[in-house]
């Protein structure tokens, strides 16, 4: 199993930056993929940002140029480097990694959630 716990979230003024990071533990050498959703009030939760255990990421159209996901040299943590924030940026941000067992099988383990906030 994995266990995953999000940090960083809080209230930002429009142009500022803020950084989430997303620590796992327990079987941490079997994630195959890191990312993070976000999911506005009455909205869809979508994908924000992914990267791989080979490093490939993957952004939203939204927040290409301004959002930056990264990973430690030790493959538990994983941030999420948002720069130019912007009103619409504001949602519940999740963490989700994919679990790769030997047996083949795949899981995918979701954080709690963490508010961001973007006045204008």
């Amino acid at each position: 199993q994995v266990q995953v716990v999000e940090s960083g979230g809080g209230l930002v003024q429009a142009g500022g930056s803020l950084r989430l990071s997303c620590a796992a533990s327990g079987m941490v050498h079997s994630i195959r993929t890191w990312g993070w959703y976000r999911q506005a009030p009455g909205k869809q939760r979508d994908l924000v940002a992914a990267i791989t255990d080979g490093g490939t990421t993957t952004y939203a159209d939204s927040v290409k140029g301004r959002f930056t996901i990264s990973r430690d040299n030790a493959k538990t943590t994983v941030y999420l480097q948002m720069t130019s924030l912007k009103p619409e940026d504001s949602a519940v941000y999740y963490c989700t990694v994919r679990q790769h067992l030997s047996d083949n099988t795949v899981y995918n383990y979701w954080g709690q959630g963490t508010q961001v906030t973007v006045s204008s």
